[in-house]
């Protein structure tokens, strides 16, 4: 991927009805190089489904989305979704397969040579805070909940991508747990300089990650400014009383 604009990321009046009713009803955002921008909002917002055409799981039926300048209908939606780096809830992990063979796989699957794929594998699991001596040999299974968050985001830093897509990717953890990943997320994040566009229901979260936030209700951005920017200047309505209710 090669980037011909200065946004990471674009999606321009999407629209996606499902059977029970619009998933998205308009959305339009985009997100700066080396910027964070978080997708907040309730559950049935939108904000999962909006992520989710970036990497084309989910097709939109109009408007217009595009990575790094192009527009992923003219992607090969296995090459594009192997481009970027995508963390989920518990992080995804293959319960069959080391953590080391997780962190690599996508290298593998676009054709690193082994000695490549075991050096990044090492190299990142150091970066999350894993000693790739001890944590590499072991399955899923065998780690705690942010140990295996903690692999989830070395395995989609990877191959190298410009982009991450992050799906309630703390959302399953404790409390204290969360607060200190969101903190190494963070800093991560001023050391790598990525794209990242995350989901979040948790207003907190948002405020503490995001260099923008998208607030989403029914299917549309009814805000979209910094984190200081909804909290001094919410939207009356939805968005003022949304965040109401999470803020002290």
């Amino acid at each position: 991927m090669s980037a011909t604009t200065a946004a990471a990321v674009e999606l321009l009046e999407v629209r996606k009805r499902f059977p029970g009713g619009a998933g998205l009803d308009g959305v339009s955002f985009a997100v700066e190089t080396g910027r964070v921008l978080v997708l907040l909002g309730t559950s049935g917002s939108g904000k999962t489904t909006a992520l989710k055409t970036i990497n084309r799981l989910v097709d939109p039926d109009s408007g217009c989305v595009r990575v790094l300048g192009r527009d992923v209908a003219e992607w090969d939606p296995i090459s594009l979704r192997r481009g970027i780096g995508y963390v989920i809830q518990e992080g995804g992990l293959l319960p069959h397969m080391t953590v080391s063979d997780n962190v690599s796989l996508v290298p593998r699957l676009i054709g690193w040579p082994a000695d490549r794929r075991d050096a990044r594998a090492r190299e990142l699991l150091a970066l999350v805070g894993l000693d790739p001596g001890r944590f590499g040999p072991l399955k899923p299974g065998q780690l705690s909940g942010g140990e295996r968050q903690r692999v989830g985001i070395a395995r989609a830093l990877a191959a190298d991508p410009p982009l991450l897509l992050m799906d309630e990717p703390f959302g399953a953890l404790d409390p204290l747990t969360r607060r200190r990943l969101q903190d190494e997320f963070r800093e991560l994040q001023r050391r790598l300089g990525r794209s990242v566009v995350l989901v979040t229901h948790d207003v907190p979260e948002a405020l503490r990650l995001a260099d923008e936030v998208a607030v989403l209700d029914r299917g549309r951005v009814a805000q979209r400014g910094t984190p200081l920017e909804l909290r001094e200047s919410p939207q009356p309505g939805f968005v003022q009383s949304f965040l109401a209710a999470a803020l002290p």
